[in-house]
């Protein structure tokens, strides 16, 4: 007789964890599966290929880097046009990417300034040497 208060008839029997890409040699392979199984198989042979990739690409990012000594890396905010800018030299195949072209128009810049950066150099000097003085000042007068 069944009474309402015995959780055991009525006790939901657990499913079974069905994973996709688990494949059962025990069970008859129908179309799909067949499919599922080829996929699967083909995605794992690409993976020793990607691998390998990626390794290239990482010794090709270290070679670059170690043999780029005299280059550094400055972070700079650009406007939304210069940006545009950069961007179409990428795309016309001119620079590799955005900052090799960034790097090319401000040492184009600061040719075309030359001027500008020869006073400043200027003035620089004068600073360095009115600081000296202060110094030689205040080591003359202790107090």
């Amino acid at each position: 007789m069944s009474n309402p208060y015995d959780y055991r008839q009525d006790e939901p029997k657990t499913p079974e964890i069905v994973d996709d890409l688990m494949l059962r040699e025990d069970e008859p392979e129908n179309q799909e599966r067949g499919r599922t199984s080829s996929s699967v198989r083909e995605i794992a042979s690409r993976i020793p290929e990607s691998l390998s990739a990626i390794g290239r690409d990482i010794s090709r990012t270290i070679e670059r880097a170690i043999s780029a000594k005299d280059d550094y890396v400055v972070a700079v905010k650009v406007s939304h046009d210069a940006q545009e800018k950069l961007e179409q030299l990428v795309q016309a195949g001119v620079f590799r990417n955005r900052a090799e072209a960034a790097a090319f128009l401000i040492d184009e810049g600061i040719k075309t300034q030359s001027a500008l950066f020869d006073r400043v150099e200027q003035k620089l000097a004068e600073i360095e040497r009115l600081r000296a003085e202060l110094r030689g000042m205040i080591n003359e007068n202790p107090g």
